[in-house]
């Protein structure tokens, strides 16, 4: 007999980076491995390498890999005619220091895809920052492929690149094509489900565990770069009425984001669309099927498809993000 799905909370998968450092213990109960940097926590995450556990309840050490196996149109509603693996990819990031010069290919650009992986758009939310705090967005006017390459190679890549010191609070979206790269910031990260990066450059630097410079991609960097993209900083964030105490960070093809802080009962979640809540202060409760579901920070629940709306009463005030999949009717 199929076990009834209900709001699901995951364990977070620690990553290794050598540009991370140790602060996401001060946002997930999980102790982070011992004695070397973390730069990534993955939150939600269904890849074949990398795959969710459910942390609690009946389904508890599911990856949400089975899950959308057997629970798919439960799970993603009407959008489950489409998706076959959860489409989105969560995590927060420790940037110690600056990540490599990157770039990511559109869901278009096939030749440049591993089989069944999509582009790769993703967009920021600034959780903490240092002195040394700084977001690099997009190309300088007169950026061009030829100027960018030979930066490369006097070690000018960041003479290229527009930047800016980020606030916390600050939402910056990246779509794919775009120049990027950050450092001196925690960070959380939604974005399509893909793992397909190309380094520009890395700052010449070496691995720690290799003792080697990491791998560059510069060819396929080049063919995905939006040279007419520009500069890039900080979006407006608009205000949602529907909502209580809700501001609308992102809107596109890809994931729609609501920050949300509250001291007061709020709905969240909709109708036939799965809603995925990520906690970063507080704590509060829902209540499903007479049973009670808890969030607090650092923590992330989906709401599959199926549940619908629910009231979240908050422990005092909680701030929270919530994350929805457009409808794939209307991309």
């Amino acid at each position: 007999m199929k076990i009834p799905i209900y709001p699901l909370k995951f364990e977070p998968i620690y990553q290794y980076r050598l540009w991370g450092g140790r602060k996401l213990e001060n946002l997930l109960s999980k102790p982070l491995p011992d004695n070397e940097p973390i730069g990534e926590a993955w939150i939600l995450s269904d890849r074949k390498d990398h795959s969710s556990l459910v942390q609690e309840g009946d389904l508890k050490n599911k990856t949400i890999t089975s899950l959308m196996e057997e629970y798919r149109y439960e799970i993603m509603g009407k959008n489950g005619l489409y998706y076959d693996r959860f489409p989105l990819l969560l995590k927060f990031l420790d940037c110690k220091e600056v990540l490599s010069v990157q770039v990511h290919p559109s869901d278009h650009q096939k030749e440049l895809l591993p089989e069944g992986d999509t582009g790769k758009t993703e967009a920021w939310i600034v959780l903490e920052t240092g002195d040394d705090s700084k977001i690099f967005a997009g190309l300088k006017p007169g950026t061009n492929k030829e100027n960018l390459v030979a930066s490369i190679k006097d070690k000018s890549v960041s003479e290229r690149l527009h930047s800016f010191i980020p606030k916390q609070e600050d939402a910056v979206f990246i779509e794919s094509g775009t120049v990027h790269t950050l450092g001196g910031t925690v960070v959380f990260e939604v974005q399509e489900n893909s793992d397909v990066t190309f380094r520009l450059y890395d700052w010449d630097r070496l691995d720690a565990k290799t003792g080697k410079p990491r791998d560059l991609q510069i060819e396929n960097a080049i063919q995905s770069i939006n040279f007419n993209q520009g500069e890039i900083g900080p979006v407006t964030p608009v205000i949602d009425n529907s909502i209580k105490n809700s501001e609308i960070l992102f809107d596109n093809n890809h994931f729609k984001v609501w920050r949300i802080k509250n001291k007061e009962v709020f709905k969240v979640g909709f109708i036939d669309i799965p809603t995925i809540l990520v906690c970063i202060e507080g704590k509060g409760s829902m209540n499903y099927n007479n049973q009670e579901y808890n969030i607090s920070k650092g923590e992330v629940m989906l709401l599959p498809a199926i549940i619908g709306q629910l009231e979240l009463l908050p422990n005092d005030e909680i701030t929270l993000f919530q994350i929805t999949i457009p409808d794939k009717n209307f991309n």
